[in-house]
C-alpha cells in the first residue's frame, strides 16, 4: 500500500464561480466551477488516483479490490465525501436526510456534514437552522411569498470558523463564501426554496417540499459554531481537532517545518492541503509524494508511520 494523490472531478452547478481555479489550481474545463469532489466513490463524482502503482483508477475502484484499506472502523464502506464549495452567488435553501430516511427512500445515505470556511468576502454569511419555531404551514406561506428569510438564522462568517449541520438541518451557503466540506458519502439534497432562479434550460429548479418537511428539523436553531479547542503545539507544527462527531474527526493542523504521524489499521486518513506546499514519506518503499494548496491525499489503513515536511495548512480527516 502506499499515499494516493487524487484527481477530483467538478461540478457547475448554476452558483458557482472560477475561485477553484485561480486559486486552488483546479484544472477543470467546467464553467462555472462550484464544487471539487476531492475523495469520492460515489457514483455522481468519482475521483482518481494519480500517482503510484494505481494510478488512473477510481478510488472506488481500489478500495473495491483492497477492503483494507478502509479500516476496521469503517465497516467495509467508505463512508465519507470530502469537497471544496465555491459559492458566488447564494446557494438554494435546503436539507438533507438522515441515514434512515435516506436508505429507506433513495437508497443512499443521510448527509451529515461539516463546513470549514477557508474564506469569505465582506459581508458573507450563511444561513444554518431556523430563528424560532416554525410550521409547515408558516413554511409553505412564505415560500409562495417569497419571504423564507424572515424565519431563517443568518450567520455571519469569517475565514477559519468551523459548522456541523446534522442531517435535517436547513442550511445554505451565502454569496462569496469559500469552504471545505467534509460529509457522509452521499448526494441527497431536498431544495426548499431556489429564489425562483431558472436553469440554464430556463426552467425553475425543482423543489422537493414534502420530503424536506418528513425529514426537517423546525425548532428553532441552537448556536451551531464550533467552540474553540485547545491547540497543541509541538516542534514544527499545532494540531487542534476542530470537529469531531458519529462519521468523522477533523484536524486541523498548520505545519512550519515538519509533523510526523500514524495510519493505523482502524482507519484510513484523508489528507486536506488548505494553504502552502509539502512532501509526504511514509516507509522505505514509495517514493515521496508532493502535494500543494488544494491537493487531496487519501492514506490507507495500516500505512503506518507518516512523515510532512514544509510550510503549509491541512485538514486531516478520518474516522
Amino acid at each position: 500500500m502506499e499515499p494516493m494523490l487524487l484527481k477530483p472531478v467538478g461540478k457547475d452547478y448554476l452558483w458557482g464561480g472560477n475561485r477553484l481555479k485561480t486559486e486552488y489550481f483546479k484544472e477543470i474545463s467546467l464553467e462555472p466551477l462550484a464544487e471539487s469532489w476531492e475523495c469520492s466513490i460515489h457514483p455522481d463524482g468519482l475521483s482518481f488516483v494519480s500517482n503510484g502503482e494505481n494510478k488512473n483508477r477510481t478510488l472506488a475502484n481500489v478500495l473495491e479490490q483492497h477492503p483494507e484499506y478502509l479500516g476496521s472502523k469503517a465497516h467495509g464502506e467508505f463512508p465519507l465525501l470530502v469537497k471544496f464549495i465555491d459559492a458566488k452567488l447564494d446557494l438554494s435553501v435546503q436539507v438533507h436526510p438522515d441515514d434512515d430516511y435516506a436508505r429507506l427512500h433513495e437508497n443512499q445515505n443521510g448527509k451529515t456534514e461539516m463546513w470549514y470556511v477557508l474564506d469569505a468576502l465582506p459581508g458573507a454569511s450563511l444561513v444554518i437552522g431556523f430563528a424560532h419555531d416554525v410550521t409547515a404551514e408558516k413554511l409553505s406561506d412564505s415560500i409562495r411569498k417569497g419571504d423564507l428569510g424572515k424565519h431563517l438564522r443568518n450567520i455571519p462568517v469569517h475565514k477559519g470558523d468551523v459548522f456541523l449541520i446534522p442531517a435535517g438541518q436547513v442550511h445554505a451557503i451565502g454569496a462569496g463564501v469559500l469552504l471545505a466540506e467534509i460529509q457522509e458519502s452521499s448526494n441527497v439534497t431536498y431544495r426548499v426554496y431556489d429564489y425562483n432562479r431558472l436553469d440554464r434550460n430556463g426552467n425553475k429548479r425543482e423543489l422537493h417540499f414534502r420530503k424536506a418537511l418528513d425529514v426537517m428539523n423546525m425548532r428553532a436553531s441552537p448556536p451551531v459554531r464550533q467552540p474553540a479547542r485547545l491547540i497543541r503545539y509541538y516542534p514544527g507544527c499545532s494540531r487542534e481537532i476542530i470537529c469531531r462527531c458519529r462519521y468523522f474527526e477533523t484536524e486541523r493542523i498548520q505545519v512550519s517545518q515538519a509533523f510526523s504521524f500514524s495510519v493505523y489499521d482502524t482507519s484510513f486518513q484523508v489528507i486536506l492541503c488548505t494553504d502552502g506546499s509539502g512532501g509526504l514519506e511514509s516507509g522505505d518503499r514509495h517514493r515521496p509524494v508532493r502535494f500543494k494548496k488544494g491537493d487531496c491525499v487519501f492514506l490507507p489503513a495500516g500505512l503506518g508511520r507518516c512523515h510532512i515536511v514544509g510550510t503549509l495548512e491541512l485538514l486531516k480527516i478520518r474516522c
